[in-house]
Formats: C-alpha cells, sequence, structure tokens
C-alpha cells in the first residue's frame, strides 16, 4: 500500500482537546472522549488507523482491519445493560434524511460477559478497557431503482457545501437500561477505496520508466484512443471562411490516477495554413476537465432521469505546446496534458451518489477567429475515470516543458460560467 501518498480529498483534523498526541513509527492512534460535568474523562474511544498523525481523523483503505479500544472510567459502581460498538456508513442529501448502506456493531460487555471467574450485573469503580476489531466487507447490498443490487464500499465524501456526502462512522455505546440515559461517542473516519488504471501500453511503460518522451498514436496504435475527426468552421479576420478538423488523442486506458498527468494529443488538420496556425496557437485550445456529481436516484444510469440535477465543476483545463518535428503542410500537432491534483475525488459510481469525470474541447478563443455559427456547447466530449491510486510501477509524470506552465483552472471557469449545476430533462 502507498501510505505516503496523501488522501483523495479527506483532510480533516480535529481540535487538539479531543486529540491523543501518541502517534507510532507505522500507524497513528486517534482518540475522543466523553467527559462529566467535573472533567473527568469517564468514555473514551481510541482508533488506530493509517492517519498521518494522531490529530487527524482515522483513514482506512479498502481490506484494512479498523481496530481501537473504548475505555470506560467508573468511579462508582454502575449497572449497565451493554456497552457496544458499531460502524455505520451512509449517503446524505443536504436536507434530507441519511440512507444507511453499511451497519456492522459488536457487544462489548453485557451483563452475561464474564469478567474475572464470575458473570456480573453491574462494573463496580475502576478502569475497564475493551479491544475491538472490524473487518469491513467489501460490498454493500443496496436498493437501486425499487431493485436489490452490490456493489463496492463507496469512498468517503466530504466537501463544503457539496449536495451530498458519504459518510463512515465509528460509535461507541453506553446504555443503561429504562431508567438510564444512554450515551454514545462517535468519531468519523475517512473510506478509500483502492482503485488503479490498467498497465498502459509497452511503450508507454518504457516511457515512463525510463524517462523518454511519449510516442504519439502514429508510432503506438496499441497505447493511444484516438477520437473522431471534429469539424470546425468560422472565419479568419471577419471576412474569409475556413474549415479546420481537429482530432483529439489520449493515452490507454482511459483511466489516471490523481496526482499524475493525463497525456493528450491534439492533431489539426486543413488546406488554409494560415487557419491552421492561428487555431493550434496553444493559448487557443480550450480543453478542460469536469466532474459531475449525480445525487439523484437515476445516479448509476449513464443517461441521467428524467429531471436528474447533476452538480457539475470545472478541475482542471489542459495545457498544450507544439510538438516537436511532427507539424508539415496542411496538419499542426500539439502535445498536452492535465494535471491531476493530489486532493481529486475518485472516480464512483453508486446508488444516489456518482462522481464522474470528462474530458471537454470547449470553442476556440483566439484572435482573429471567430465560430460560425456561434458555438455554446462543447465541441467534444469523453468520459475518464479518476482513480486512487498509480498503475503499478508506473508513474505517469508530467512531460510539459517548464515554459508552458499550468493554467489557474479558477480564472478559466469562471469565463465560460460552467461552475455549478445542469438540469436534464428528458425530451
Amino acid at each position: 500500500m502507498e501510505d505516503n501518498q496523501e488522501l483523495p480529498g479527506y483532510t480533516l483534523r480535529a481540535s487538539s482537546s479531543q486529540a491523543s498526541h501518541t502517534v507510532s513509527r507505522t500507524r497513528s492512534e486517534y482518540t475522543i472522549s466523553r467527559e462529566d460535568h467535573q472533567g473527568h474523562k469517564w468514555l473514551l474511544l481510541s482508533v488506530k488507523s493509517r492517519a498521518p498523525k494522531s490529530d487527524f481523523l482515522p483513514i482506512f483503505y479498502d481490506g484494512d482491519l479498523i481496530s481501537g479500544r473504548v475505555t470506560l472510567n467508573i468511579e462508582k459502581s454502575e449497572s449497565l445493560k451493554s456497552i457496544t460498538v458499531k460502524v455505520t456508513a451512509g449517503t446524505t442529501l443536504v436536507g434530507q434524511e441519511e440512507q444507511q448502506f453499511l451497519v456492522v456493531e459488536k457487544e462489548l460487555w453485557s451483563p452475561a460477559t464474564v469478567l474475572g471467574t464470575s458473570k456480573v450485573s453491574k462494573l463496580e469503580k475502576g478502569h475497564y478497557v475493551w479491544p475491538f476489531e472490524f473487518t469491513l466487507p467489501g460490498e454493500a447490498e443496496v436498493l437501486d431503482r425499487k431493485e436489490n443490487k452490490t456493489f463496492p464500499l463507496p469512498p468517503s465524501f466530504t466537501e463544503r457545501a457539496s449536495p451530498a456526502y458519504i459518510n463512515y462512522k465509528i460509535t461507541a455505546f453506553v446504555r443503561r437500561g429504562a431508567l438510564g440515559a444512554n450515551q454514545s461517542l462517535t468519531t468519523e473516519f475517512a473510506y478509500v477505496q483502492i482503485t488503479r488504471p490498467d498497465l498502459p501500453s509497452p511503450i508507454l511503460q518504457l516511457a515512463y520508466q525510463e524517462n523518454f518522451p511519449l510516442i504519439g498514436p502514429d508510432g503506438d496504435p496499441d497505447g493511444w484512443h484516438v477520437l473522431p475527426p471534429t469539424s470546425v468552421a468560422g472565419t479568419i479576420f471577419g471576412t474569409k471562411p475556413v474549415n479546420v478538423d481537429f482530432t483529439l488523442a489520449l493515452t490507454k486506458p482511459l483511466s489516471y490516477a490523481r496526482g499524475s498527468a493525463m497525456p493528450l494529443r491534439l492533431t489539426f488538420t486543413g488546406t488554409d495554413e494560415q487557419a491552421l496556425d492561428i487555431l493550434s496557437a496553444p493559448h487557443a485550445t480550450r480543453v478542460i476537465l469536469t466532474r459531475s456529481l449525480d445525487a439523484g436516484s437515476h445516479a448509476t444510469s449513464d443517461e441521467p432521469g428524467k429531471y436528474a440535477e447533476i452538480f457539475v465543476e470545472i478541475m482542471a483545463r489542459a495545457v498544450f505546446w507544439p510538438a516537436s518535428h511532427v507539424s508539415t503542410s496542411g496538419t499542426r500537432v500539439l502535445e498536452g496534458e492535465v494535471q491531476l491534483k493530489k486532493a481529486f475525488k475518485q472516480s464512483v459510481v453508486f446508488p444516489r451518489f456518482a462522481v464522474r469525470y470528462h474530458l471537454e474541447v470547449h470553442h476556440f478563443e483566439v484572435a482573429g477567429f471567430v465560430h460560425a455559427p456561434p458555438v455554446s456547447d462543447p465541441l467534444l466530449t469523453q468520459p475518464v475515470d479518476i482513480t486512487s491510486f498509480h498503475a503499478p510501477g508506473i508513474f505517469m509524470r508530467s512531460f510539459a516543458p517548464p515554459e508552458y506552465a499550468q493554467e489557474q483552472y479558477e480564472n478559466f471557469s469562471n469565463s465560460v460560467g460552467l461552475l455549478g449545476s445542469r438540469t436534464w430533462k428528458a425530451n
């Protein structure tokens, strides 16, 4: 496992008053407590995890063992009904109740439990510690469009101002029976679903391993997904009508790890050399990566429902530069890439919660050229997947020359006005 890799968008930190500061060499231990009116910590919940520090909420990958302990400090004997610990997970839409898809509970103590050599009906004054372990199932059975289906456990998803969330929690319960007040102690934790791209072509693998320049689609047809040509019509300098075709290519498989670079190629063809020069200028291309969040009843379907509200956000803009020794008369070629930040959320499809990514080519915006007719929708759209980890042994590094700095996507988001939501309606 890649413990040193930043986690995808989960950086919640606990307040210093709630966290233990004892960190082991390989794992941290996070502790929260409940105090009485005199400040006495009578109930503590401790959880060991992959979190880098003890003041970060616990972090687990799928397949991890969740372990910890519940501590009870009793100052006078108490009659208790049970002490349990529970792991739960659910999806929450803003303004609605949580819909749980995971509930795993263990009883740590009850009056029938043997302490020492005999059963006890109450706990005497003292210090009690109950360790616990959970192995989460890899899948959950969830109702999806009136049918029970099995899905892999989805990763945690928590973002400020998000319309939907996926939360995982560990809760310790102290139940006192009919005459006493039940009390609990809860902490959230991050759950990371391990997803990786398949290996790229042998030629691409060699380029990354040996730090060679990438070979394009012509030299490595097995390594690239080449989309059909798209025609662009317009006028240059207000008088001359022109037509130029462009072809977008992405490396295969169409799955890319967060923290890596997504390689691209743009090939322009046409008979007007001036139009080719104008449209193939690196700053003229508007290729963006968008993320959509679908929290509707048809989230698991690739086709949106009749009134599906899908929240779309621009995550990055591709940067391009002229390819070396490729452009000829009637052809211009740009190399490019999209930087995928480590904080990006991974792709996920789950009932009432789906995160999808698309690479979109938008209208060209450069002095001297105007689309005819005007263009508002993307010229081209290609779905892609974002994974939580790299392919084994492959790190898809950036090949962008230093002088072609990555543009800030925030300014581009404002300029094209795509940040927000889209409501899809069936015809």
